[in-house]
């Protein structure tokens, strides 16, 4: 069942407010505020209601509100302000929100349809299938780093399944955080969702309340807080969180092949991505390829003086550049290593005859900083990693069909990518619940119905 929801937002008396209607349909998010010209699409499989509005405010809104705030998300949010690179922005928070909203206009009718399911004994003369239905009230708690992507393209599929929708943007990204409370109440319905602001206090008010589905996205350490606070009321989560991922460099691969790609995602948004590699894996002779060839992609990406290119990004803020410069005392800089706490602009760098002991190797880095440990094979690798936490992504690089298949076999890494091209994704859920036992319908005139 849907939820109506109303969030007072004054930090020192917020106070969250759940009404929940008597009818079915009116908890699904009818837009009555239609422009004179818009006509409202028809029933979709027959059930009003589902999906018919959001689909019509999607594509009469949504998609062209993206397109027409995209240099007002630039210039007021963390795109822009916080990490200046209005490239970075583009490729992975604008242009994917809008395939987000693309992909569910498209494929919304099928999301819903019902599945058929194959019978068992107890239900050969009964009609069985699955049926989708909205959980209801959804809270996204979104995080700093890509604070447009991962605050809407939950919202895209919570609203997509007919839920309502509580957004807790990141405090960190604030330039985000406005934005996002300004101008989503304009576009949609604020029946169907609304926008909390504030810190971890306000965070923790809202986890008091019951939902009846939490996505979030964000680090371990407070995935536990969300988990325990989720647990009380028996509400399902989707947690998709950080770890080290590493990569793994093998001796007949071509250095700066390896280097430019490596150097790319290392260092895409400032090295502040969840699936970015976290360490290089290699053997000593590898490293010594590898490092003219990685210090010749960075100069090719960001110039002779990194600092003023317009193509890389800045640390989300002092806390985080003062975690960062920190780590730059382990082991020894190769490449990079400059610093300007002025501008929390850290180089991008490369970090040589580390220790697996040393507080780089410890914690997810979240930085342009790439330490790079050195092992004598294939074997002492896989053991490494299996030695720590699993992975949010794993990266192999090798022209040796027996590579890949080791690393398939043998690693704990979720989601496994041994291949050098591929980027993991994290797939946001749709945040609807399928039944889990079949409908049975009564048998008319010896006919299924």
């Amino acid at each position: 069942m849907g939820v109506n929801v109303g969030v007072r937002r004054r930090p020192d008396q917020m106070e969250l407010q759940l009404v929940r209607p008597r009818c079915r349909s009116t908890a699904r998010c009818v837009h009555r505020r239609r422009p004179a010209a818009a006509q409202a699409p028809g029933r979709i499989g027959g059930r009003q209601g589902w999906g018919e509005t959001w689909a019509w405010s999607s594509r009469h809104i949504w998609r062209q509100n993206v397109r027409q705030r995209q240099q007002r998300f630039g210039k007021g949010s963390r795109i822009g302000a916080d990490t200046g690179s209005a490239f970075e922005g583009d490729v992975s928070e604008i242009i994917i929100c809008q395939n987000e909203v693309d992909l569910a206009l498209k494929n919304l009718h099928a999301w819903m349809k019902d599945e058929s399911v194959a019978k068992n004994l107890f239900t050969q003369l009964d009609s069985a299938f699955i049926r989708k239905e909205p959980f209801g009230l959804v809270l996204i708690v979104a995080p700093w780093n890509y604070p447009v992507n991962l605050t809407l393209v939950p919202l895209v599929g919570a609203l997509a399944a007919g839920n309502c929708v509580v957004l807790k943007p990141s405090e960190i990204s604030k330039g985000t955080e406005k934005v996002l409370a300004e101008v989503l109440p304009r576009y949609l319905d604020q029946s169907c969702f609304a926008v909390v602001l504030g810190g971890p206090e306000e965070t923790g008010q809202l986890l008091k309340h019951k939902f009846d589905y939490i996505l979030f996205t964000g680090s371990p350490r407070v995935g536990k807080i969300i988990m325990a606070a989720a647990t009380k009321h028996l509400t399902p989560v989707t947690l998709e969180l950080g770890g080290k991922n590493p990569c793994y460099v093998d001796d007949d691969c071509d250095p700066q092949t390896v280097a430019n790609r490596v150097a790319w995602f290392r260092y895409f948004n400032t090295g502040q991505t969840c699936v970015a590699p976290d360490y290089v894996l290699c053997s000593p002779e590898m490293q010594a390829r590898l490092l003219p060839a990685l210090q010749s992609a960075i100069t090719r990406f960001y110039g002779e003086d990194p600092q003023s290119s317009p193509d890389l990004g800045r640390i989300i803020n002092h806390k985080h550049f003062q975690r960062l410069r920190d780590l730059l005392s382990c082991g020894r800089v190769a490449i990079g290593g400059q610093s300007d706490e002025s501008e929390c602009y850290i180089a991008p760098t490369v970090l040589v005859d580390v220790q697996e002991t040393e507080p780089v190797m410890q914690e997810e880095i979240f930085g342009p900083i790439l330490p790079i440990m050195n092992v004598r094979g294939l074997d002492e690798a896989i053991d490494f990693i299996n030695r720590r936490e699993k992975p949010l992504a794993l990266y192999a690089f090798s022209n040796s069909n027996q590579a890949t298949v080791g690393w398939e076999d043998t690693t704990a890494s979720s989601p496994s990518t041994p291949s050098p091209t591929t980027v993991p994704a994290c797939s946001p859920a749709r945040a609807w619940r399928s039944s889990t036992q079949s409908a049975t319908l009564p048998i008319l005139n010896g006919n299924s119905s």
